[in-house]
């Protein structure tokens, strides 16, 4: 079987919230570099350059990423999987259901496209469509028969090319890393009702060093941050600190996140989840560098660098802190 391209375009849920659109964002972050973000609910991602990393296709990303949305985000994703932006959003828009991959092959893009009404075919609205079915076009592979003259003579010179040119499963538009979102989160749910308090700040400590990776990654900073934790029975609390100074390190995190914790004084709370987000986002090399004295927060620091390094090498969560093993959910 001819693997797929690398190219995956990713539908979310119409009804999921911005907070679940951003997770999702960052889910695909842990898988390549060069996301896009479709608002309100797509996204793009070029995953070329993660199959070796993965030992596996672009189809079988794709299934990876939709499975860690299901069990880490709670959410379903529809994906398609090919060479183009266009083929691959087309793919998405024909997975059936609330969630699944479509994987178009190369050399299958005819056999894909060819068959499917026009209107399927990804940027032809509804009154081009229309246009194009007077004329006797029904489907996608009937476009792609005529020359392209003919179609833009009947949908006008750049519509006509455009959809030409889609029709043949050609577009040259590259993934381009869209500007990152204002906010980054990072959430755990438990698979029972926690009781624990110790395990509740282990889990913490878990989405800080998840948080600082994301953030030092993207080269931002943070200047607040905020702790929202999930109780049965559906309700929640929030609140937000500000740092004292922008950072992405795991120290300034941590007694931030920690300082929040025990403000909630949760005694014998049921927590069934937390989520930690980062906010209040600048580039890191704009965050003021203060010069410390302190010799154990510099090898801390340098610590921190290092393992940064292993992780990217060896790929996320592999080097952490040992209170994360815990019963880590």
């Amino acid at each position: 079987m001819t693997q797929a391209n690398g190219v995956l375009h990713v539908r979310c849920a119409a009804t999921l919230t911005e907070e679940g659109y951003r997770e999702v964002l960052e889910l695909l972050r842990e898988f390549s570099p060069t996301v896009q973000a479709l608002p309100p609910r797509a996204a793009l991602v070029h995953v070329r350059g993660a199959r070796r990393y993965f030992g596996a296709d672009a189809g079988r990303i794709a299934e990876l990423v939709r499975l860690r949305a299901l069990a880490r985000l709670g959410t379903d994703v529809r994906i398609g999987v090919a060479g183009t932006w266009a083929v691959a959003a087309t793919a998405s828009a024909r997975v059936p259901g609330p969630g699944g991959v479509l994987a178009v092959p190369e050399g299958g893009v005819d056999g894909f496209l060819g068959p499917l009404p026009v209107e399927a075919l990804h940027g032809i609205g509804p009154k081009q469509a229309e246009v194009l079915r007077g004329y006797g076009l029904h489907t996608v592979g009937a476009v792609a028969a005529v020359s392209p003259g003919t179609v833009e003579r009947i949908l006008g010179q750049r519509a006509g090319r455009l959809a030409a040119e889609r029709a043949r499963g050609i577009d040259p538009r590259p993934v381009t890393p869209k500007d990152l979102p204002p906010s980054a989160a990072v959430r755990s749910g438990f698979t029972r009702h926690e009781l624990d308090g110790p395990h509740a700040r282990a889990v913490l400590l878990a989405l800080v060093v998840r948080l600082g990776a994301v953030l030092r990654g993207r080269r931002q900073a943070a200047r607040a941050l905020s702790l929202t934790l999930q109780f049965a029975g559906g309700t929640r609390w929030e609140r937000t600190r500000r740092l004292p100074e922008a950072s992405g390190h795991d120290e300034d995190l941590r007694t931030a996140a920690y300082r929040l914790l025990d403000a909630a004084g949760l005694q014998r709370a049921r927590l069934t989840g937390m989520v930690l987000r980062a906010e209040d986002l600048t580039d890191a090399e704009r965050a003021p560098l203060q010069i410390s004295l302190d010799p154990v927060r510099e090898a801390r620091l340098t610590v921190e660098a290092a393992v940064d390094r292993a992780n990217a090498r060896f790929g996320p969560g592999t080097v952490r802190p040992a209170a994360t093993f815990r019963r880590a959910a």
